[in-house]
């Protein structure tokens, strides 16, 4: 299966704008989950309350986190658990349907967005012959609804027109980037591939190259990422997180420990396939210990996705886990490994809230006294999915624009990934914890084109 449009691998020219390694991320020391609620949130239960919202100048500067292991309590991560308290979900104790009103900052709370289910926009697309591999069957209907992103197909699309229109803005002297722009952030990926194709059956030409020839920077990596099929750019970035000296291991994590079972599979076939490797020996060669384990139990693609939870389970790998680390001098990893590699996203949920019962903290903040490194950054990732996935986007967005300078990569790979599944509520998560938009953060950190592609994509 190749994709139309990409050179076979080794092809590619790294993008402009990768950060050099061991700086693809500004992302925040352990400990650093202090996410501040705001008026509207989570009512507290079980007595615990949250720490009033600082005022919006209060964010301490680049070197003013602190210490490591310093897990502020009791605010932890939006949708974690009080420390000994009952959990502060709507609806009370467990792992409650959604309240009837608008839950947290406005978007309905898990089972419903436990999947970054955002409709059809699921289904990899742009593979040749337009066949996209068959969802996941018996996907229950709160898998699908719930979450939205801020890119929808356009109606009336017709591609040849838009093969056109990019034509003549690329045609002469100088380029109507404007005009690229409209077409590119207004079209889903699917349409895009449709493009693709028409501009070659039209012009005989290859849109990818000439777009190449007339962008550079930001605004090339951004348009050519908006152009490559989903998987395939989630392949992509795994191939070159991997390759050279040095590993972007973030990027790993981001994408291996966010994704659904049907993304993983397909992700793992096409790098197969267009790169002619396989991505566990690739992972196997590019990390090692417990970080490997976890990786290689990600790519497996094999988590338990019952949206059903089962109580007394959560208890007892709550008591397993506690037993693995807190509870004993040392810690077994692979017990950690174990429950949060296979459980489904909404029992991992019920297990941090048993968790927080029976240890008096809660289960992110273990994590973090029992690991370090990038094995306690994926273990986190996994939690922070199961307890609100469009959190732990935001909070990967603010980094990548945080402090002096702006980790590009990461800002156009979560953009465009998201784009089309949770991107809304992403946007809602960022204005909830940071107290200003991502439209404004986004607008203040970059400049020119590349500014106003993004902003197109985001919305206002």
């Amino acid at each position: 299966m190749s994709y139309p449009g990409y050179p076979p691998s080794g092809g590619y020219p790294a993008f402009p704008g990768y950060p050099p390694t061991g700086q693809e991320s500004a992302y925040p020391p352990a400990g650093q989950y202090s996410y501040p609620a705001v008026p509207g949130g989570y009512p507290p239960a079980g007595g615990g309350t949250y720490p009033a919202a600082p005022p919006s100048a209060g964010y301490p500067g680049a070197a003013g986190y602190p210490a490591p292991g310093g897990y502020p309590a009791p605010g932890g991560y939006p949708g974690a658990p009080q420390a000994g308290g009952m959990p502060p979900y709507p609806g009370g104790p467990g792992f409650g349907a959604p309240p009837p009103g608008p839950g947290f900052g406005g978007y309905p709370q898990p089972p419903a967005q436990s999947y970054a289910g955002g409709g059809p926009a699921q289904i990899p697309v742009g593979y040749p012959g337009g066949q996209a591999p068959s969802p996941m069957p018996g996907a229950p209907a709160a898998m699908v609804q719930g979450t939205q992103g801020t890119v929808q197909a356009a109606p009336n699309f017709d591609a040849g027109r838009d093969a056109e229109i990019l034509r003549k803005a690329m045609k002469g002297f100088g380029t109507d980037e404007q005009a690229i722009i409209d077409v590119v952030a207004n079209r889903s990926n699917d349409q895009r591939q449709k493009i693709k194709a028409a501009f070659k059956t039209m012009y005989g030409k290859d849109l990818i190259k000439d777009l190449k020839s007339e962008l550079s920077g930001n605004v090339e990596e951004l348009i050519l990422a908006l152009f490559m099929p989903s998987t395939y750019y989630d392949a992509w970035s795994l191939r070159h997180a991997m390759k050279g000296a040095g590993t972007q291991e973030r990027v790993l994590i981001e994408i291996l420990c966010t994704r659904t079972n049907q993304e993983i599979r397909e992700i793992v076939k096409c790098y197969k396939s267009e790169f002619g490797r396989d991505i566990e020996q690739d992972i196997r060669g590019d990390t090692s210990g417990h970080f490997e384990r976890l990786l290689i139990s990600m790519c497996q693609g094999n988590r338990d996705e019952n949206q059903t939870v089962d109580y007394q389970k959560a208890q007892e790998d709550a008591q397993r886990l506690y037993q693995a680390g807190e509870g004993k001098l040392g810690t077994d990893e692979s017990c950690f490994n174990m429950v949060l590699a296979s459980r489904s996203f909404p029992q991992l949920k019920a297990t941090v809230e048993a968790y927080s019962r029976i240890a008096n903290r809660d289960l992110l903040s273990s994590i973090d006294r029992e690991f370090s490194g990038n094995v306690e950054r994926g273990l986190k990732t996994i939690l922070q999915c199961a307890l609100n996935r469009p959190a732990f986007f935001a909070e990967r967005l603010y980094y990548s624009m945080k402090g002096a300078g702006t980790d590009d990569s990461t800002l156009i790979r979560i953009i465009v990934t998201r784009s089309e599944i949770d991107l809304v509520q992403i946007k809602q998560m960022f204005t909830q914890m940071y107290q200003k938009t991502l439209a404004t953060m986004i607008a203040s950190d970059t400049s020119g084109d590349y500014r106003r592609l993004l902003l197109a994509i985001v919305g206002q």
